[in-house]
C-alpha cells in the first residue's frame, strides 16, 4: 500500500460513492435551459445523500458526456472545476475526480479542485467505442508532478469499460506489469460497460497476483454482492447501484445508499 492510499483513504476498505455529473457544457447531452446552476444543485444533493449514508469517500465523474472523448472539451473540465469549487464546503469525507477519458484533464482538474485521487485508464492499448486508445501513464503522471500534487493518488483502471485490451496477456499479468512500471496507488478491474459487475474470478485473480497493492472493485458492485466483493477486493467504486430503481443516470436513492453502506459496513467488519 502506497503512502498516497494510506494518507487517503486509511488502512480499511473503503467504499466510494459516485457523484455524476449531468451533461456538462460541450456535449450533445448539456441541458441548456437547467445550464450550470442545475448541475450543481444536482451533485449537491447527491453528495448530501452519500455523505449522510456513510460512504467513505465520494468522486466525481463526467458520466452523462456521452459520446466520450479521449480529449475532453475544456469547457467540460472548467465546469466540472466551478462546480465542485461551489459545493466545497459541503464535502466532509475525501473526494477525487474522473474526466472521461482523458487521465491530463483528470490531473488537472483534481489540482484545480484540490481533489485527493483521480481514477483513470492510464496504461494499455485498445479497440474502443471511441476508436483507438492508448493512454500515455508516463505522461500524466509528470504532469501530475508538475502540477506539484506528489499527494494526488492515482487510481489505474486496467480493464477498460466499453473496450476490449488489443494486449494478450492475461488480465493479471498487465495488471501486475502495470504496478511494476507506473507505480499506481491503486489498480481497478470493471466490466465491460458502466454499472456491468467485473467477475470475481478476474477480482481473485488480479489480488492474487497483487497482495501487497490495494485492488478495488471498480464497477456493477449491488446489494446482493458487496459481501462477495468485500471479501476478495480492498475497496470498490459504486455508483449505478446507489441511484433510483438502480438506473445509472438517476438521482442517488438516499435508502439504496444507506443499505448498500448498511451491509457495506457488515462485509468489513465479517
Amino acid at each position: 500500500m502506497t503512502d498516497n492510499f494510506r494518507r487517503v483513504f486509511g488502512v480499511g476498505k473503503p467504499v466510494i460513492g459516485m457523484v455524476h455529473f449531468g451533461a456538462l457544457p460541450g456535449s450533445p447531452l448539456f441541458d441548456a435551459e437547467r445550464g450550470v446552476d442545475g448541475l450543481v444543485e444536482g451533485v449537491s444533493r447527491d453528495i448530501d445523500a452519500l455523505q449522510k449514508a456513510g460512504f467513505d469517500a465520494i468522486m466525481f465523474g463526467n458520466e452523462n458526456d456521452r459520446p466520450y472523448e479521449f480529449a475532453v472539451d475544456t469547457a467540460s473540465t472548467a465546469t466540472m472545476a466551478y462546480a465542485i469549487g461551489k459545493v466545497r464546503d459541503r464535502i466532509k469525507v475525501p473526494f477525487g475526480v474522473n474526466v472521461l477519458w482523458d487521465p491530463m484533464s483528470s490531473i488537472a482538474l483534481a489540482a484545480a479542485s484540490g481533489a485527493a485521487f483521480v481514477r483513470e485508464i492510464f496504461t494499455g492499448t485498445y479497440a474502443s467505442d471511441m476508436g483507438p486508445w492508448t493512454p500515455d501513464a508516463g505522461k500524466a503522471m509528470r504532469y501530475r508532478d508538475r502540477l506539484h500534487r506528489q499527494d494526488l493518488a492515482l487510481l489505474y483502471n486496467v480493464s477498460a469499460e466499453f473496450a476490449h485490451s488489443l494486449d494478450q496477456r492475461s488480465l493479471p499479468d498487465r495488471a501486475r506489469s502495470a504496478v511494476f512500471s507506473s507505480i499506481p496507488d491503486a489498480i481497478l478491474v470493471s466490466g465491460q460497460i458502466t454499472g456491468e459487475a467485473a467477475a470475481l474470478s478476474d477480482l481473485e485473480a488480479v489480488k492474487k497476483v497483487l497482495p501487497d497493492t490495494p485492488v478495488l472493485a471498480n464497477t456493477g458492485v449491488k446489494h446482493a454482492t458487496i459481501s462477495d466483493v468485500i471479501r476478495i477486493a480492498d475497496g470498490c467504486i459504486v455508483g449505478s447501484s446507489l441511484k433510483v430503481d438502480g438506473n445509472t443516470w438517476n438521482k442517488v436513492d438516499p435508502e439504496r445508499a444507506a443499505e448498500f453502506m448498511r451491509l457495506a459496513r457488515a462485509a468489513r467488519g465479517a
